[in-house]
Parts: structure tokens; sequence; C-alpha cells
């Protein structure tokens, strides 16, 4: 028996890119479900996989029921204590369960002016001082973790704290936010990670578009790539 999760549309629902990339990248085996986020059916395709109304969620081997981000986080950690989800050094541990928690519960000004679309980047997009705070807070403990860490990702590999900012870092690259240096080099690394990669070709494959996360008047210009 494996894990399941329910995820919405790939290019689109920021919880489930981090349900995913709690799983992909420390190769935890996982049979991944769909719901249409906004269909008439979301809902009760949510139900029926035993969960209530959002993703991801996730049933485990055993029959338990995840329906929360942190949740999942929490429980693979424990599960898989070799597989590195979290920091091994003490201090790095505490520090990125603090960042993960920040990121569940913070960032609300760039979260809502900022939607997650993986299929396009803005041109345009004028930041609002509340949103212009949020990026000088991410700005903070990223640098924070990376000098300390040497890179490529937060806490050197992949952990649960990159899967948690994920989502973050496209919406810095796709409405052109301000980024350091090092902060684009981190956004590098994280973009090109095989398991972001092949989430973000599923999602362009899917067919419909969600109309509410157009940014219209803004110029659709490709999403950043890096080579």
């Amino acid at each position: 028996m494996t894990y399941s999760l329910l995820i919405g549309q790939k290019s689109y629902s920021s919880w489930s890119l981090r349900g995913y990339l709690s799983f992909a990248p420390f190769d935890i085996p996982v049979t991944v479900h769909s719901a249409v986020i906004y269909s008439d059916s979301f809902y009760d395709d949510v139900a029926d996989f035993g969960a209530h109304r959002t993703v991801p969620a996730v049933r485990t081997p055993e029959g338990g029921m995840l329906t929360d981000s942190l949740a999942i986080g929490w429980h693979l950690a424990e599960a898989f204590p070799d597989k590195g989800l979290l920091p091994a050094d003490p201090i790095a541990r505490a520090e990125a369960q603090s960042i993960i928690a920040e990121m569940h519960s913070g960032f609300t000004a760039i979260r809502g002016a900022c939607p997650m679309n993986l299929r396009t980047a803005w041109a345009g997009f004028e930041p609002s001082p509340e949103v212009l705070a949020d990026v000088a807070r991410i700005e903070e403990v990223w640098t924070r973790a990376l000098n300390r860490s040497g890179g490529p990702f937060l806490y050197g590999d992949f952990t649960l704290a990159d899967a948690f900012y994920a989502p973050v870092v496209t919406r810095l690259l796709s409405y052109g936010l301000p980024m350091s240096d090092t902060v684009a080099a981190y956004a590098q690394s994280l973009t090109t990670h095989p398991s972001f990669l092949s989430w973000r070709a599923e999602g362009l494959d899917e067919d419909a578009e969600v109309a509410v996360y157009d940014k219209a008047p803004l110029e659709r210009i490709p999403f950043p790539t890096f080579s």
C-alpha cells in the first residue's frame, strides 16, 4: 500500500504543489488523484476522497486522512526520518520548522495579490507596500538560511522548507518582484529541480485555464525559465 494524494490543477494550486513536493523529491511512493478547483463537482470529489473541501489531502497507507499541508509535511517527516525532509542539525531543523509555519500562516499580501500561475508571467505588475513588505521578509528568511547552508537549497539539500516556499519563488518570478542575486540563484535551483519541472510540464498539458487566475489587464509574458 502507498499514500494517496488529492490535488487541484497543477498550474494554479499552490497548496497542491506543496503537497506534491512533500513526496516527490524524497522518493516517497504516492498515487496522485485530481479534483478540478472551481468545477461543479469539486467538493463532491474531495468528499469522495474522504477529505473536507480543500486540497491537498492525503490518505495514509493505514487509512488515516491528512487534510492540511502542514499536517502532511509533519507526518511524512515523522514517518520517514531517514529521507531528510527536515535538516538533521537541530538548530537548522528548528529554524526550518519555524519558517515553514510562517509560510503556512503568513505572507497574506503576496499570496492575495499574486496568485500562482505556472502558465504565464505578467508585465507591469505594481506591488503594494504590503506586498513589498512580504518580499523583504522572504528575502531575509531565505538569505539567512542560504548564507548559513551555502545552498543550493535553503538548508543545503532539498527539504520541506523548499517545498513550502516553492510557490513563492514562482510568484517572485512571474510578477517581476525584486530579488537579490542570492534569491535569484535560489529561484533558479528550485525551478530547475526535476520534481518542479515535471509538475509544471504536466500542468501545461492540462486542458482548461482557470479564469480567476487571469491578471488582465496585465500583459502576459513567458514564464521565466532557466537553462
